[in-house]
């Protein structure tokens, strides 16, 4: 009798494993990086770094718990951090979402990850609406969106600022618009970006501006900022990537297919401050290999109005999700 209660037991246990609805996915990176400083009083570097990713999703009925965890290291170091943790649901028509994540790099500030978190959403006929607070009222937050004619619309109330965002697309040709405006003095910033395909190659150009108050921290180029800043605010320009107050950037891609490798051609330049100027061309040259894994591998040549930040470099990536 022990014996078969136990292996009912057993059985109950196992069969409420099989029917949990958990998914793991992840990613996971490795780079190469050697950097050939112009100058002569700057030492050359060469550097392997990895990143790791692991995300965990557990889903009861209409309620899903998220659970992500990152291990990026370099040579000296390498530590494995909780990142975002939420629980999303619904109730009568309205999503909820609680617990810590990150609100995402825009083209305009850097990501920042909340703790605490609130937010709600539903929708009233052609109107979302949401609503964002962490316990704060300067954490405060209610967007308004819709779509007129093709046009998406988007404007969202901040705690003394706003966010404007429009896009549309015409005749194969992708349009935006986005705007941080600030009631502080000279502080406001906007973006505006212009894509579409032509004879087999994407094309995308964009031009971010920024009063002399605040800066541009986000994933402006080309989707790929480079800052070394982990934070919204302005850097401190300790290398050439890092962007000061009221400094511009104007943008252009070019991407095509050949020989099953994806190609990119990237020119940027940054400007509009007195001795800050910068600009750099990026080759970027990406394959998937039959392993599962992709190679990557991405040439950068920089011009920088500081002499010892001139540099080229070279970063060989394989990255793999699952």
């Amino acid at each position: 009798m022990k014996k078969q209660l136990l292996i009912a037991a057993v059985a109950a246990t196992m069969t409420s494993v099989a029917m949990a609805d958990i998914s793991i996915a992840g990613a996971a990176k490795v780079n190469y990086k050697t950097t050939d400083f112009d100058s002569a009083s700057v030492r050359d570097t060469n550097a392997f770094t990895n990143e790791m990713d692991l995300n965990i999703t557990g889903k009861s009925g209409a309620t899903t718990v998220v659970m992500n965890f990152a291990n990026d290291s370099t040579a000296a170091t390498s530590t494995l951090l909780s990142e975002d943790n939420y629980v999303k649901t619904s109730i009568e028509g309205v999503n909820l979402q609680v617990g810590d994540w990150d609100n995402g790099n825009n083209a305009l500030r850097a990501s920042e990850r909340g703790q605490n978190k609130f937010e709600a959403s539903t929708s009233m006929g052609p109107v979302g609406i949401k609503y964002q607070t962490s316990g704060d009222d300067s954490d405060d937050s209610v967007t308004l969106s819709t779509e007129l004619s093709g046009v998406a619309l988007s404007y969202k109330e901040k705690h003394k600022s706003e966010e404007i965002k429009v896009s549309t697309a015409v005749s194969g040709v992708s349009i935006s618009y986005f705007a941080m405006n600030s009631d502080t003095t000279n502080s406001d910033k906007s973006v505006v970006e212009v894509s579409g395909a032509f004879g087999g190659v994407d094309i995308k150009v964009a031009q971010a501006t920024a009063d002399s108050a605040t800066c541009i921290s986000g994933d402006t180029w080309m989707g790929d900022f480079e800052t070394t800043a982990s934070t919204a605010t302005c850097a401190s320009g300790t290398t050439a990537y890092d962007l000061s107050n009221g400094q511009d950037v104007r943008a252009i891609s070019l991407k095509t297919s050949i020989a099953g490798n994806t190609v990119e051609f990237r020119n940027v330049d940054v400007d509009d401050v007195t001795g800050s100027d910068m600009s750099y061309n990026k080759f970027i040259v990406t394959r998937p290999l039959a392993n599962g894994t992709t190679f990557e591998a991405t040439y950068t040549d920089l011009d920088d109005s500081v002499a010892t930040k001139d540099s080229a470099q070279l970063d060989l990536e394989l990255a793999v999700k699952f």
